[in-house]
């Protein structure tokens, strides 16, 4: 009998689970399985074996000794719902297994995978002796998950919490007792309204962390987050992790993180850290790209240590690394802010060569801090007589500067070769670069006669000079001692300019006094002094002071002399001590009949 209710049980339990099921059998199969051996035992001390879907301690049958029947371990045993009752253990033709059949069938979560390997009696699926009834595998890794969520959000809310952690942060983390792995740290690096400090704090006891391997994924991430913010304190710190990191671990640091670094430092002014950064590229097997040597140069000048920066440019040269050409006339403005026009020009030479084309502005910039050093004034030639022709038009201030920079220097042919390229392809010179040519020829000995022709190509461009244009000239001839040429440009600037025209200036009229008395001309120095009252030019301190020693010295015409300083006093202008001392002594000497012979005192 028993032997035929196992067979039959085996067989139904075969078809059952043989075909495919409709339900899947979520916490059921995880935890246990059913294990058949290949020949059933005949004997009716059949057990279940220790894989048998009822654990090894329960027995199926009560009226055997050895099938004891704990009805305490099936609270449905005996009511009417109960899926075994006697009735049916006495009909042989029922099976033990069909009523499990029927058991499981009531469970609505019960599957099994396609293809169970019944066929084997055998399913390597183990209950754990100490495990609870009904708690799956999958449930406590449910468990373990929703707990690591806890914790992490936990870590979340004391990183976030900036001044209100008591003690070490860290030990704070170790308390929160969660195993971070590389998706924790992502997921803290992406929280917003973290602290600088605690970020990097974290992330420094985080890297340490057994199974954490940092990569650079990450330290773009942290170096983003924290460069986003402008506390210094944070950036000090950031490079410090990072200067540790990229020295244990070659190649975890980037161009680009290293570049975020430099140009932090720069906005900021820190050019010593910038220059650090810059120079550790080498150390950590990174390439420096242009924006390297931009940022790097930039956050030096700004804090004007221009050698360093002079330094970085001759490195960007060299490795052909160019940024585009706003940022590379930046950097020669920049330079040429910091009196470092050749190295500049270097930079402006080179940006040339790659076909880059320098803002005009820099341009400008450069010509008139090459003209400032009497050395660097050819090179601000060049360049402007590279200036292509649709770009002359619109430079006359850069050959203004060069035209100076050259006359200022004693090369006055140059200077006026390049007004004759002027006056052929542009800009048209004025009445500036005319002024600035002919004050340089008037200071030469020998060049008036140049002074004049430049006079006359002058007026036959329709330029008409002005009383700047004549002083020069006429101080020229007086240097020379020719007053006779003085005196006849004097008389034709009084013609030529107009009555609206400024008068010609106090300046004028001294130079000519002074040559006059220089030649001992007296009486024509002072009819200029009375014309130049009647003209509207009021003579000031220095023509009053210059004719009264003058008539004191040589003529001695105490009384004279006299008479201006009367003048002078009334026009509200004082002599000094020593001009009034040389008038009274001339006036005593000639009283008392001394000798007429006296000097002038020192």
């Amino acid at each position: 009998m028993w032997r035929s209710t196992i067979s039959g049980a085996r067989k139904s339990f075969i078809r059952r689970f043989g075909s495919k099921p409709k339900h899947p059998i979520a916490g059921i199969s995880s935890q246990l399985c059913f294990s058949f051996e290949s020949s059933l035992n005949q004997s009716p001390d059949f057990l279940a074996s220790q894989n048998c879907v009822l654990p090894p301690s329960r027995r199926f049958f009560s009226s055997s000794p050895h099938f004891d029947f704990d009805a305490s371990q099936f609270p449905n045993h005996g009511s009417a719902s109960s899926p075994w009752t006697a009735s049916d253990f006495d009909n042989g033709s029922s099976s033990v297994f069909k009523e499990i059949d029927d058991e499981i069938k009531d469970v609505k979560d019960i599957s099994f995978e396609d293809g169970f390997p019944i066929e084997n009696a055998s399913v390597p699926l183990v209950v754990e002796e100490d495990a609870e009834p009904g708690v799956s595998v999958e449930n406590e890794e449910n468990a373990d998950e929703g707990d690591s969520v806890e914790k992490v959000e936990k870590m979340v809310s004391l990183l976030q919490s900036s001044g209100m952690v008591d003690g070490s942060l860290e030990s704070k983390l170790e308390e929160i007792g969660l195993n971070v792995t590389i998706d924790h740290v992502m997921k803290v690096l992406d929280t917003q309204s973290v602290p600088g400090k605690n970020l990097i704090e974290f992330f420094s006891w985080a890297s340490r962390k057994p199974g954490i391997a940092v990569t650079t994924s990450m330290l773009e991430t942290l170096t983003k987050t924290i460069c986003a913010g402008e506390i210094m304190r944070d950036m000090y710190a950031l490079w410090n992790l990072l200067k540790d990191l990229g020295e244990k671990e070659i190649g975890v640091l980037n161009t680009d993180i290293l570049n975020s670094l430099i140009s932090f430092f720069s906005r900021f002014a820190k050019g010593k850290v910038a220059y650090e950064v810059f120079n550790k590229f080498g150390d950590f097997a990174c390439d420096p790209n242009p924006d390297t040597y931009y940022f790097t140069i930039e956050a030096l000048c700004r804090r004007k240590i221009y050698e360093w920066a002079c330094s970085a440019c001759a490195k960007m040269i060299d490795s052909q690394k160019f940024p585009d050409a706003s940022k590379l006339g930046n950097i020669i403005s920049l330079l040429c802010k910091g009196k470092k026009a050749r190295d500049a020009h270097l930079v402006y030479v080179a940006a040339k060569a790659k076909g880059i084309t320098i803002p005009r502005t820099s341009i400008v910039s450069l010509v008139k801090s090459l003209c400032e050093e009497a050395e660097n004034v050819h090179a601000a030639l060049e360049i402007v007589q590279d200036f292509p022709t649709n770009e002359r038009k619109r430079a006359i201030h850069s050959f203004s500067l060069v035209i100076q920079g050259l006359c200022r220097s004693k090369e006055v042919q140059e200077a006026k070769s390049l007004l004759l390229s002027m006056i052929d392809a542009g800009p048209p010179p004025g009445n500036g670069v005319f002024n600035t040519i002919i004050t340089a020829l008037s200071k030469q000995r020998n060049t008036m006669g140049e002074a004049m022709e430049v006079l006359k190509m002058m007026e036959g461009r329709g330029l008409k000079p002005d009383v700047y244009t004549y002083t020069v000239i006429i101080s020229g001839y007086v240097r020379m001692s020719e007053m006779e040429e003085a005196y006849k440009i004097f008389c034709q600037a009084k013609k030529k300019l107009s009555p609206k025209a400024s008068k010609l200036s106090s300046v004028t009229y001294h130079s000519l006094i002074r040559g006059f008395c220089k030649l001992e001309q007296f009486d024509r120095a002072l009819a200029l002094f009375s014309e130049m009252k009647a003209d509207g030019v009021q003579p000031n301190h220095d023509e009053y002071n210059k004719l009264i020693q003058s008539l004191c010295l040589y003529p001695l015409d105490w009384k004279k002399a006299e008479e201006l300083m009367v003048e002078m006093e009334a026009n509200g202008l004082h002599l000094n001590a020593i001009t009034k001392g040389l008038v009274r002594a001339v006036k005593e000497m000639e009283q008392d009949a001394m000798p007429k012979e006296i000097t002038a005192p020192v």
